[in-house]
């Protein structure tokens, strides 16, 4: 969606996973051992902040010359990597004009997913998204432009979801074409109860057991009040 707006790039064809930047750059070591799905976003080795042993210019200027390429002409780059959702501090400490998405997934829907190639129980998953997004809602309050999305809502409602993301970069919002995107979590349509503590652990994210969305306000942060309230108003 991002990468389908005016005067914005995004990295395709470049050979590697998901089209991940991570993989095109060798500022920021990832190996095997890095962005393990359901094991590095509660690895404080894998938590990049300000102040950290990467807030260096020498990483800054790498990553910039290895990720240049990949990008065509425009005003905005979009990265998409999972270990991003660590790294957001970072990222805004080296390039100071960075924003930031966020797509939160159901966790019930993400254990199942990710059940095919990480094995444990499902409680497991859950607690390590719990513990994983408990970090990033801290993180966000260091981000001075940041906007949480959850992917139930962009699946249901492409076009809006679309049009916030716009008025996100200040582009307006209008004819817009968004594509119907499919719902990956009906797959999952017997998805169960969770423990009490769980459950009340994931309305604060406007989650519940079952696969159940709650109502919850759209987190949007932006040095602009008009950015904020085109964002809200777009979502609406």
């Amino acid at each position: 969606m991002l990468g389908s707006l005016s005067g914005v790039s995004s990295i395709e064809n470049s050979g590697m996973p998901e089209n991940e930047g991570v993989y095109l750059q060798g500022a920021i070591s990832h190996t095997a051992l890095d962005g393990r799905p359901m094991h590095f976003a509660t690895d404080p080795a894998q938590h990049h902040v300000e102040g950290g042993r990467h807030d260096r210019l020498e990483v800054k200027q790498r990553l910039e010359a290895d990720w240049s390429p990949w990008f065509a002409e425009g005003n905005w780059r979009v990265e998409k990597s999972p270990v991003n959702l660590t790294r957001m501090r970072l990222y805004q400490q080296l390039f100071p004009r960075s924003q930031f998405v966020v797509v939160m997934r159901h966790p019930q829907a993400v254990a199942a997913a990710v059940s095919k190639w990480v094995e444990a129980p499902e409680e497991d998953h859950v607690s390590h998204w719990i513990a994983a997004h408990d970090l990033v809602w801290r993180d966000v309050e260091y981000l001075h432009a940041v906007l949480v999305l959850r992917y139930e809502e962009v699946v249901a409602r492409p076009r809006a979801m679309q049009a916030a993301l716009a008025s996100f970069l200040g582009q307006k919002a209008d004819d817009l074409v968004a594509e119907a995107i499919r719902d990956g979590n009906a797959d999952y349509p017997d998805l169960g109860s969770l423990p009490r503590e769980m459950t009340e652990a994931l309305e604060r994210f406007g989650y519940s057991d079952r696969g159940q969305t709650l109502p919850r306000p759209l987190l949007v942060r932006h040095p602009l009040r008009d950015i904020r309230e085109a964002v809200i108003a777009a979502a609406s």
